[in-house]
């Protein structure tokens, strides 16, 4: 807080103000001019009522205090004071502080429609609303919450209790709750929320019973369901699907934009072993190791958008004023070119690919770079791959030999150099496998050679492949069967970085565990020897955070996680509704199956202590911004948070979309000018955003939206009812269900975009004379001449497929009827 000599001295001449005051005034309009709001201002002079346009008008606010001397206005849609006088922003808690035994305030804080964003601002430890923490409590770390087992459920609560303690994730679910919406079933991330919140309580249970995600798992995916044993990284993987699913958000056009000028902006991919290749998204390549890699066991794929950095821009501030903020110009970073493969067009439909993100993307996402040589040709076919986790094979002996000549010697390991080895094995092989891995078991490691590290397992998965034999490639220059080189490296590192180690084979006859020890590091986990030279990641180094083991055979056994407290540093067994204290060795010992590792964040920690020493300044003069609430989250636990995103909260126009506004407290975080100021010059992004609006014109557009979809729905209804009222139509004429249904979940609000041009396409054949007749067998739907001409030229599109009445009724009596079908899918209308 500031001295009072800090305070504005025009604070005592405001009048009483309530909530219901000003509520109605920003339902008004200028007194002046008429023009109505939103930013319209307030005069707060005792007894002095007028209402006055902002900047983006006349300005007659402005007029009106200096005409009267009146010199404290608020902005009624911000709800923001300024003093003309001081020439600058008023908070008026400052005078509550300065007078604390004066009379009741003006606009109290039970009244104010002020946002009520904390002013500290940076929650970097996890904390609890209304709760006060002594002494004692930092004693008592949170997080060591056991989990019931609900039957055979273990395989999940170890996978539970190590995404809990992923700092990243679980301080989303912690502080940003509010940004946990979703109208899907069965709304998993709610109950996960909801799980979080139970286990990291400062006055936790000693064991949670976490049914609801129980339940809602398996309606997600009914392999959960009953009470047998399942893998707990297929649940993994379920589970941040459906997480992913639910609480996916477009991407905002200006950082989709940026994505394609980066794709159209591109060179030829045919490139010579020595030359730089671009890659392609749409192309998709196998980045394994070993050909015959298990589709199951593949590193997990979805597509993720990488934000770009724009340049660092500041504006003045004369007042705050009633217009919106203009967005800071971008600037392209250092990034890899990619190529847009040529994909033939299906159909006639043009509708735009929407690219998303989520919490899960932003934290497990990462890309691989896999690159596929012709020895003949030397054309090199690249792809970009977004993967979730890595499952990587575990080399044997052998396999490690070769393995490490390979390194060494600069050349490709042979094809199935990690995957084959029990590739043909019968009964009798298993047996003796069984019983070498038993012996292997009783004597000690030495004995039987080097122990596998996870840099082995890593450089198995990233090792040059021969494709040759029965698994040539198909060039595309040479349109032959070829000899290649397939190999892959990182393009961009995850935040967090899962590891699944395929300790499970699973054969037609029979499935075993390979037990083999993996040795993995606690810390230092270093990458480089696995980037591609086109990496923009700065930090390459990896911490452990958590590991889940697999106790017992490939029929049966038990899962356990180990997981570090990030509030202490001590690492703890989580075993089902049991939390035991263990020495790092234990870990380290461990039969790791899923590990989870995070980046190194020595510097982000400096970064975020000076972030708060700024914020304790509390100097009053500082204006106040908005900044994500999602991006700030961000910042206080990856070592890489990117660009500020405050595109997240606002629309195109700069402005709050009307759908947002209700809950804009969830979505932003007030941050003082000289906390703002610091951010944005580190890490750039923006745009810089000091007051709130609606945005008008995103109004304007979902009320043109609502007008057309209502035209479009009542005119179909109304021309369907009279074509059913028809005894015996003459013509009736086809239209493709599979676009009618994209039309009709665009008219019923269910997807925003329009359907494109009717395609008739999948419903027509041609026949030898030229005519398009209907196609045996096609999902059609009947609509009247008038429909189809309406829906055409308001579409266009086709073909047209015109079939008579006694045509009509030879067509399939198995399926629905045309006409039936159409009336089945607009029953509901």
């Amino acid at each position: 807080m500031g001295d009072s000599k800090d305070l504005c001295p025009h604070l005592d001449s405001i009048g009483e103000v309530t909530k219901e005051d000003l509520l109605f005034k920003s339902k008004g309009v200028c007194q002046s001019c008429g023009v109505p709001g939103p930013n319209l201002w307030a005069c707060l002079q005792v007894s002095c009522p007028y209402v006055g346009c902002g900047e983006s008008f006349a300005d007659h606010s402005t007029i009106h205090a200096q005409v009267k001397k009146h010199n404290l206005t608020v902005n009624l849609t911000t709800f923001r004071v300024w003093c003309y006088a001081c020439e600058k922003e008023v908070f008026l808690e400052r005078r509550l502080a300065a007078h604390p035994a004066g009379p009741s305030p003006r606009v109290s804080e039970q009244d104010s429609p002020l946002p009520s964003h904390p002013l500290k601002a940076v929650p970097i430890a996890v904390a609890d609303e209304g709760e006060s923490e002594s002494e004692d409590d930092d004693l008592k770390p949170r997080g060591l919450t056991g989990m019931k087992n609900l039957g055979n459920s273990c395989y999940m609560n170890a996978a539970l209790q190590a995404l809990s303690n992923c700092p990243p994730l679980t301080q989303f679910f912690l502080e940003c709750g509010g940004l946990v919406r979703t109208d899907k079933k069965p709304a998993l991330c709610k109950s996960y929320q909801k799980l979080v919140s139970e286990v990291w309580h400062r006055r936790r249970p000693s064991y949670v019973v976490p049914t609801s995600l129980s339940h809602g798992i398996k309606l997600v995916n009914p392999m959960f369901r009953g009470y047998a044993q399942q893998d707990t990284q297929e649940f993994l993987r379920c589970l941040m699907d459906q997480l992913h699913e639910e609480l996916k958000e477009p991407v905002v056009a200006a950082a989709a934009a940026l994505a394609e000028a980066r794709d159209s902006d591109s060179s030829d991919t045919d490139e010579k072993r020595e030359g730089d290749p671009s890659p392609s998204e749409d192309e998709f390549l196998s980045c394994d190791s070993s050909s015959d890699r298990e589709p199951d066991n593949e590193a997990h794929m979805r597509s993720a958008s990488r934000p770009c950095s724009p340049v660092h821009h500041h504006e003045g501030h004369a007042k705050l004023a009633g217009s919106p903020p203009r967005a800071s110009p971008v600037r392209m970073g250092p990034s890899y070119v990619f190529k847009k493969a040529q994909v033939p067009s299906a159909g006639s439909r043009r509708r735009r690919e929407q690219r998303h993100r989520s919490v899960i993307s932003d934290i497990f996402d990462g890309s691989v770079l896999s690159l596929v040589q012709c020895l003949t040709c030397d054309r090199v076919s690249t792809t970009v791959e977004t993967f979730q986790d890595l499952s990587l094979p575990i080399p044997g002996k052998e396999d490690l030999a070769k393995l490490h000549s390979a390194i060494y010697q600069n050349v490709p390991a042979k094809p199935g150099a990690c995957g084959d080895s029990y590739a043909t094995q019968g009964w009798l092989a298993f047996i003796m496998e069984y019983i070498r891995r038993f012996v292997v078991s009783c004597t000690p490691s030495w004995f039987w050679g080097p122990v596998v590290t996870l840099e082995d397992c890593l450089a198995a998965f990233f090792a040059a492949d021969e494709l040759k034999g029965d698994n040539m490639y198909s060039c595309e220059r040479c349109k032959k069967l070829r000899n290649g080189v397939k190999y892959c490296k990182v393009l961009r590192l995850p935040e967090i970085l899962c590891i699944h180690l395929k300790r499970f084979r699973h054969e037609v006859m029979y499935s075993f565990k390979i037990s083999s020890h993996v040795s993995f590091p606690l810390e230092g986990l270093d990458l480089r020897p696995f980037l591609a030279k086109e990496c923009t990641s700065q930090i390459t180094t990896y911490d452990l955070l958590s590991v889940i083991c697999h106790h017992g055979t490939a029929g049966s056994g038990h899962y356990i996680a180990y997981c570090q407290n990030v509030i202490n540093g001590q690492w703890y067994e989580f075993d089902d509704q049991y939390v035991t204290e263990v020495h790092e060795t234990v870990v380290q010992n461990a039969e790791a199956y899923v590990l989870f590792y995070r980046k190194s964040s020595e510097e982000a920690v400096r970064e975020r202590q000076q972030v708060v020493s700024l914020a304790a300044m509390r100097e009053p003069s500082l204006l106040r911004f908005y900044v994500s609430r999602e991006w700030l989250n961000k910042f206080n636990t990856f070592a890489e948070p990117g660009p500020i995103t405050n595109h997240t909260f606002l629309c195109s126009h700069g402005g709050i979309p009307p759908h947002k506004y209700h809950y804009i407290d969830d979505l932003v975080v007030i941050l003082p000018q000289n906390v703002w100021e610091h951010l944005y010059n580190r890490f750039g992004g923006g745009p810089a955003v000091n007051h709130l609006y609606v945005c008008c014109i995103c109004q304007v557009e979902i009320e043109a939206l609502a007008k057309r979809r209502r035209i479009e729905i009542d005119t179909f209804i109304k021309l369907n009812k009279a074509f059913q009222a028809e005894e015996s139509p003459g013509v009736i004429y086809c239209i493709s269900m599979q676009w009618f249904r994209e039309w009709e979940a665009f008219v019923k609000g269910k997807d925003n975009e329009p359907p494109g041009p009717i395609d008739n396409s999948r419903i027509a054949q041609v026949k030898g004379s030229g005519h398009i007749q209907l196609k045996q067998g096609a999902d059609y739907g009947q609509i009247s001449e008038e429909t189809w001409v309406y829906l055409n030229n308001l579409y266009g599109g086709g073909p047209e497929i015109a079939i008579r009445q006694s045509v009509a009724q030879l067509q399939d009596s198995e399926s629905l009827h045309g006409e039936q079908k159409i009336e089945a899918e607009t029953r509901a209308v």
